[in-house]
């Protein structure tokens, strides 16, 4: 099976409003490995790694976020697969 990376940073109200957490229960329920961390910017920085049809649903996902986010900008790139994560993650700094 293909697998695809990406690696996005996403925009706008999308740190108080348990954005990291609703990305893991839906990159959990799309089957996706990977991570997801707030910056000190604001933003939300994710890498998630599935099939072509898992990661489009993933995109499509944090374009609208969690019911209390507000997101202005999603800006992704694909970046080589690597099968390292198992599960999905948030990581607290």
């Amino acid at each position: 099976m293909e697998s695809k990376r990406i690696h996005a940073l996403v925009h706008g109200r999308v740190q108080g409003v348990f954005f990291r957490d609703y990305t893991r229960r839906e990159a959990l329920r799309l089957g996706l490995t990977g991570w997801v961390r707030n910056l000190a910017t604001g933003s939300v920085e994710t890498e998630f790694e599935g099939s072509p049809d898992q990661v489009k649903g993933m995109l499509d996902w944090l374009s609208i976020g969690s019911p209390q986010s507000l997101v202005s900008l999603v800006e992704h790139h694909e970046i080589t697969a690597t099968g390292e994560n198992h599960g999905f993650e948030v990581i607290y700094m």
